[in-house]
């Protein structure tokens, strides 16, 4: 499985990060302008957090979908029947923060958001004519405004020495994610004969994947290729802090002739069963 590592300062980064997204889905960066000290700091200090009772003012409710989800309220993936075993708070811009942690998140927010766009600048040059022609504006256009997510995880402790499951198989919704590399390794993405391919663990890295958005927008081209995250063998009682960002379009931005972003959107989160009137 082709998952090339970029560095941001070669001169062909552009096209050898989208060749690499073109053949699997994904791809790795370095030498990127995030700060590896700062990514630290947020894990460090959120995982402080979610050791803590007061995590739990800040639990989301149906009509507020920023702040903690607990492991009771974990995320089911398309088509599982179990909870993934992991807890998470959803950071958007303007929202539930809580004062427990500094604002360095927020901060980290709006630098991810600028490399974002240029990222989707260059998956936007590199793509076939026929493709560019296809998207219903610039990429880097559809995230101006729009309602991104910033999602500070912790996958809680499992006392089983054998390979678990913390978060299922899925595919990501939004354009692209940015994932700095976790405080553990675990991440896997599946291959198209079905092989789980493990995803090296390299500090100051970003891993970047295509959502299914991006996979609708340009027509199939770019694929949005599933992934999970397990707890190794033999790393028995060991927590795990990750940090995705999830680049989301604006809800009126066109996708295809059958989707807005909004449309989409609505039809993935009822999958997910976040909250209760998903059930319905």
């Amino acid at each position: 499985m082709y998952i090339d590592t970029v560095d941001y300062c070669d001169a062909h980064a552009a096209e050898k990060f989208a060749k690499s997204l073109k053949q699997s889905g994904f791809a790795v960066l370095i030498n990127h302008p995030l700060s590896w000290s700062t990514i630290q700091c947020i894990y460090d200090e959120w995982l402080a957090f979610f050791r803590s009772e007061e995590k739990y003012n800040y639990e989301v409710t149906p009509t507020q979908h920023g702040g903690l989800f607990t492991t009771a309220r974990s995320e089911t993936a398309k088509g599982q029947t179990q909870k993934d075993l992991k807890e998470f708070f959803h950071i958007f811009q303007n929202d539930v923060y809580p004062k427990e942690v500094s604002t360095t998140a927020l901060n980290y927010y709006d630098s991810a958001h600028q490399l974002a766009k240029e990222l989707l600048s260059w998956i936007d040059i590199q793509s076939p004519l026929e493709i560019q022609n296809g998207f219903s504006q610039p990429l880097a256009h559809m995230i101006e405004g729009s309602k991104s997510l910033l999602r500070i995880l912790r996958y809680t402790p499992i006392e089983s020495d054998e390979e678990y499951i913390r978060a299922a198989a899925h595919e990501d919704i939004n354009l692209i994610t940015i994932l700095p590399a976790a405080t553990a390794k675990g991440l896997q993405v599946q291959s198209q004969c079905g092989e789980w391919i493990d995803i090296p663990l390299e500090p100051n890295s970003l891993i970047i994947n295509i959502g299914d958005m991006l996979q609708e927008a340009s027509q199939g081209y770019y694929p949005s290729t599933t992934h999970r995250v397990v707890k190794p063998k033999d790393e028995k009682e060991l927590e795990r802090v990750a940090m995705p960002f999830f680049l989301q379009p604006r809800a009126d931005v066109v996708l295809s002739k059958r989707y807005t972003a909004g449309q989409y959107h609505a039809e993935r989160m009822k999958e997910l069963k976040l909250f209760k009137e998903d059930h319905v």
